[in-house]
Formats: structure tokens, sequence, C-alpha cells
């Protein structure tokens, strides 16, 4: 009995080293298209002026959280710049930003998919539980033998882990829409699609977003610890804090990290409860424009009774 043994492992390596060679020419341009997707945003990210970045950060700041969030931006990200961790922190910002995007852009389709079939929710539902439950660390294998050393690993190893999240909260939120709201579109003869894009969804956005939310902070944390499969950045920082018992490098790419993560955390937020400086001035202006244009329309004159 103790030389029983499931060779599990064994048959998890003979699969990666199949689907490795089989599928060599998919992969090799996924990592062609991830990698350069990530260029792109690291060029925008780390070619403009330090200043023009903390500008639109700040401008961010005051449109969702307003002036005081914004000097806390501005702060934060000046001594992100004092600890010489600025371009660090950009190619972090780049990775979790490709990641991210990516892992919504699958994450909500699969949710809908979820919502609106039982079936695909009974084949979903486990998947998610499985991802969810499994060690970081573990996702960084696979992606490492199918993608090599670098930042494609990386990104694809933290879409894996951070897409779950998105996927159950858009369920959630289409499947909580109220069905007697759902039931007068229908009703009124609109179309399956129609009633998803001008009904449901809108309904669900502010759980559609705690999602988003949370694929972004999930993101964040994943790809520090992709900084083990070279994906640099403020991982890679760390990692070499680790290797080299360097604490106060470890505290300054940490602490550049928890900015980032405040940032990212506070705006996805505002921006999911709808309640944004700029959107209630917004709303203001429209409210006025709507008065000004009542009070233009000329009155109607009662018609004379006839005696």
């Amino acid at each position: 009995m103790n030389d029983f043994r499931i060779p599990l492992g064994t048959w998890i390596e003979s699969f990666i080293d199949y689907i490795t060679v089989t599928f060599r020419f998919l992969f090799d341009f996924i990592r062609l298209v991830v990698d350069g997707a990530f260029e792109g945003v690291a060029f925008l990210l780390v070619a403009p002026p330090f200043y023009v970045i903390i500008a639109i950060a700040a401008a961010i700041g005051v449109a969702t959280r307003g002036w005081k969030f914004a000097v806390g931006i501005v702060i934060g990200l000046g001594l992100i710049l004092g600890v010489n961790q600025w371009e660090n922190a950009m190619d972090t910002l780049a990775l979790v930003l490709v990641a991210s995007i990516i892992a919504i852009g699958l994450s909500i389709p699969l949710g809908v998919l979820a919502a609106k079939s039982s079936l695909a929710s009974s084949v979903i539902r486990p998947i998610l539980d499985f991802l969810q439950t499994m060690p970081a660390f573990v996702y960084l294998v696979p992606a490492l033998i199918l993608f090599r050393v670098g930042e494609v690993p990386g990104i694809v190893a933290t879409i894996i882990f951070a897409m779950a999240p998105g996927v159950r909260l858009t369920e959630l939120g289409i499947r909580g829409v109220d069905k007697e709201v759902v039931e007068a579109g229908q009703a009124f003869g609109a179309s399956p699609w129609r009633i998803l894009r001008q009904i449901q969804l809108p309904l669900a956005t502010p759980t559609i977003m705690a999602g988003i939310n949370q694929v972004i902070m999930l993101s964040l944390s994943m790809v520090v610890i992709a900084g083990m499969v070279g994906a640099g950045a403020l991982g890679g920082e760390i990692v070499a804090s680790l290797s080299r018992l360097d604490v106060g490098l470890g505290f300054e790419a940490g602490f550049a990290v928890v900015i980032l993560a405040i940032f990212l955390d506070r705006v996805t937020a505002a921006l999911g409860n709808g309640d944004t400086p700029l959107g209630r001035i917004l709303a203001a202006r429209r409210a006025s424009r709507q008065a000004a244009d009542s009070d233009a329309q000329p009155a109607t004159m009662p018609k004379p009774t006839l005696v």
C-alpha cells in the first residue's frame, strides 16, 4: 500500500509538454501580442516627463474623489520618484493595466454567459473555485514553461489568477436585476440583446464595477509575485531585496506598490459608486440646461371656450 501512488504530477507534466510542442505557434503569437501591448503601455507611461504623469493622475483624482485625494496622490507619486522607483512603478502599472484589461475583457462575457445559462454556470463555477483556491505561485510554473522568462508569463499568470471575481460578480449583478423590469422589457418587444444592453448591464453596473475593482487589486498583487519569473518592475525589486536581505530596498518597492494600490482602488471604487465630483458637476449642468430649455419654451395660450 505504501508503494501505491497516483502519478498526477507526471500526467500534468506530460500534458504540458504535449501542448507546448503542439501549440508552440499559438503560444508564440500570444507572447508577441501580450509583449507588444505591455511595451506600448509602458512606453506611454515612461516616455513622458514624470510631472506629466503626476498631473494626469492628479486630474483623475480630482475628477473621481476630489482635491484632497489628488493632493495625496501627488505626494505619494512624488515619494516614489524620490526613492528612485519611478520607472519600476510605471512598468508595474503597465503590467497591471494590460493584465486587468485582458482579464476584464474575458471575465465580463463569461459572467454574462453564466448568468444567461444555468448549464454554463454549473460548468464555470467549479473552474472558478479551482482557480481561486490554487496557490498563486502555482500559476507561474506552466506560464514559465509555455511563455519563457519575461513579462509575458507574469501577465498570463496574472490574467488567470485575477479573472474569477470579475466572472462571479458579473453573474451576480445580472442575476440580481429585478425580474419584473426584465419582464417589462420583454412585454414591450425588446430583444434579449437589447434587454441585456439597456436594462441588465446598466442596473448591474455597481456590482460589475466591484468585480473590476477586485480584478485590478488581484492583478497588482500577482504582478508583484510575477517578479519571480523575470517580470521585473517593482516585483523584481522585491524579489531582489529578498535574495539580498535588503530591508531598505524592499520597503521602498513595497511602499510604491501601496501607493499604486491606493490610487487604483479608490479610483475604481468611485467609478463603481457613480458619485464623483465630475459626475455631480455634469449632472448640475445638465439640470440647469434642461431648466433653461423649459423656461425658453413659449407658453401655450388656452383655447377660448364657446358660451
